[in-house]
């Protein structure tokens, strides 16, 4: 696909929407990826990566191979995502520690605004697209309440880690970071980042190009076969993932990070008034509120940028 220099910058710009989302946890690219409409195009040039890629590698050059697999486009968004993780990671890290509820009012009404859009791409709704919501709905629930286990450091364990964890990030309403937390590798990840052990990342490297290679090819094949029940399901991701992202939350029980600093474990979602009855902390309900409702606005209206030009979002 010949596109100009503009139309990479603005797919550098949905890269850095993606990054951003991912660095919150319990939010995903994915869903930036498919409000932003460049969802199903990822996933074919993801899926592209395969045993055709190489043969027009050795055969007819590297010029053929990436066209093939659609290379402009890839190296634009990862670029973005990069761009964003780097300089984007302390800056909502602090706020998500300063201003927790006022950063998680604003995302929920991003992901509120998300599902009603990925909804509205549904023809034709009947039993099977409403089952398939309902059970998205209900697995992203059950993921988002699920008690973070102890798991073996073993390699294929580290290995599948990785796998799922990268699956998620492609995945619209459930975050790569959150499944990492419930496998028990969250902290597990972040050391081996930190003290750079090769052999843990790249166990979680391979395990993260298998799984993002087979599962996008298993997402594309869905959308095409099936897509009003692919999307419902999708929808339903969203709905239940906003148990995450409720902004007044009471929290359980802790872990400690990678620098012994403790950090929520288990969560309680309350109202607004009993936050405030148990945490002595005020709500800042109107604020939030209004947050939420800017979050809303900013995705319908990308929505709507998105259906005039796609190129300009």
């Amino acid at each position: 696909m010949n596109r100009s220099l503009r139309e990479y910058i603005y797919i550098l710009l949905r890269g850095m929407g993606m990054g951003a989302a991912d660095v919150v946890p319990g939010v995903s690219g994915g869903t930036i990826a498919f409000i932003s409409g460049i969802y199903e195009e990822l996933l074919n040039s993801i899926k592209s990566i395969n045993l055709t890629a190489l043969q027009k590698l050795f055969k007819e050059g590297i010029g053929a191979f990436w066209k093939h697999i659609n290379g402009n486009f890839l190296v634009a968004l990862f670029a973005g995502i990069f761009i964003s993780v780097v300089t984007l990671a302390q800056i909502i890290g602090k706020l998500l520690l300063t201003h927790p509820v006022l950063v998680w009012s604003f995302f929920f009404g991003l992901i509120v605004a998300s599902a009603i859009f990925v909804a509205k791409k549904i023809k034709k709704w009947n039993a099977p697209t409403i089952i398939a919501a309902i059970v998205g709905t209900a697995v992203a629930y059950i993921i988002t309440v699920i008690t973070p286990a102890e798991t073996t450091e073993a390699w294929w364990f580290v290995f599948l880690s990785g796998a799922l964890a990268i699956c998620a990030m492609i995945l619209p309403g459930i975050s790569g970071s959150f499944i990492l937390l419930l496998l028990g590798k969250y902290q597990f990840v972040l050391a081996a980042v930190n003290e750079v052990k090769v052999n843990v990342l790249l166990l979680l490297a391979f395990g993260a190009a298998i799984g993002l290679l087979s599962f996008s090819n298993l997402l594309s094949w869905l959308l095409k076969k099936y897509h009003n029940f692919t999307i419902a399901l999708l929808a339903g991701f969203m709905v239940g993932s906003l148990n995450k992202i409720w902004p007044w939350k009471i929290t359980i029980e802790t872990y400690l990070d990678s620098h012994g600093e403790p950090q929520p474990l288990i969560e309680k979602n309350v109202f607004p008034f009993v936050y405030e009855q148990q945490t002595g902390f005020e709500s800042q309900f109107i604020f939030a509120l209004v947050l939420a409702i800017i979050g809303f606005v900013i995705i319908w209206q990308v929505e709507k940028i998105a259906s005039k030009n796609p190129n300009k979002v």
